[in-house]
């Protein structure tokens, strides 16, 4: 799954700026209900990291069956938050 692929399936826009906030709030319920009936774990993963980015995401408990899916779910969100801490650096 590619990023730009997913935005333009639940956001109708690879543009974040031209994204609506109602077709934000649609776009976010339409991945949650995915998210839940996905079976596939790296399907399950890039909806979940889909959903993290918008501060959407459920709890690793909720979203991930195992602790190496949490685990990998954790050094993803690490990641983003290193990230963003060395451009405001």
């Amino acid at each position: 799954m590619h990023l730009d692929d997913l935005l333009r399936r639940y956001f109708a826009s690879d543009d974040l700026t031209a994204i609506s906030p109602d077709a934000l709030a649609a776009g976010i319920e339409h991945c949650r209900v995915d998210l839940g009936l996905e079976k596939d774990p790296g399907k399950r993963f890039a909806l979940w990291a889909l959903l993290h980015l918008f501060d959407a995401a459920p709890d690793l408990d909720v979203a991930f069956k195992t602790e190496a899916e949490r685990e990998a779910a954790r050094n993803f969100g690490d990641l983003l938050a290193g990230a963003a801490e060395d451009d405001e650096g």
